[in-house]
Order: structure tokens, then sequence, then C-alpha cells
């Protein structure tokens, strides 16, 4: 049985970090995506990034060059480190996996099986 265990949120300050973790176990398959979604109150979930078991990543617009998705196979983690917060990135954060996400969809929520419990960010102004 697949679990992701999602450990590091907290509240911030604007223009401060954050690094979120995903522990995985009893993931069998090959092949892998993981991404990182957000879903703040009364809004859609929205895929944040992704990274695949060639260490390709993807990133959604309004995190390019303040959020960096990385893994860490010896540890079944992969981690999101978050910089230059805003509070706009206030949200639930939930990390997802799947063997086999449709390439260029892999920042789809309906594109993953496996979910976390999910970990609060609060960026505060």
């Amino acid at each position: 049985q697949v679990q992701l265990v999602e450990s590091g949120g907290g509240s911030v300050q604007s223009g401060g970090s954050l690094r979120l973790s995903c522990v995985a176990s009893g993931y069998t398959y090959s092949s892998y995506c993981i991404g990182w979604f957000r879903q703040a109150p009364g809004k859609e979930r929205e895929g944040v990034a992704a990274i695949d078991s060639d260490g390709s990543t993807s990133y959604a617009d309004s995190v390019k060059g303040r959020f960096t998705i990385s893994q860490d196979n010896g540890k079944n983690t992969v981690s999101l480190q978050m910089n230059s917060l805003k509070p706009e990135d206030t949200a639930m954060y939930y990390c997802a996996a799947d063997p086999f996400p449709l390439p260029g969809l892999v920042l789809s929520a309906d594109e993953y099986t496996y979910w976390g419990q999910g970990t609060q960010v609060t960026v505060s102004s």
C-alpha cells in the first residue's frame, strides 16, 4: 500500500522560506512522478511542481524561480524548497504520486492516484 507523508509546513512572513518533504513508502513501481499540489480555501487544487523518475521537473508559472523540487531516492523523499514566499502561496500543500501520468499533464491533479494528507503553509504579509 502506497503511503505519502508530508511535513515541513508552517507559518512564515512574506519573503520567507519553507522546505516541504514528502516521504513515500510501499511504492513498488519502477517509474513514477511525484507532484506537489496546493489548495486554498474556496479554490481548486492546483499543481505547483512535479518531478519524475528521470529527474525531469515541471513548475507552475506562479512559482517558477521561487520553488525548487528535488528528490533523494535513497530516502524515498521528494522535497519542495519554497523561497520568496508570498501571501498568495498560503494553502494546504499535498504531495501525490502516480506511475504513469500523461506527459504534459503532470501538474493536473486528475493524473495522480496516491495522495498524502497535506501540510499547511501560511504566509503573512
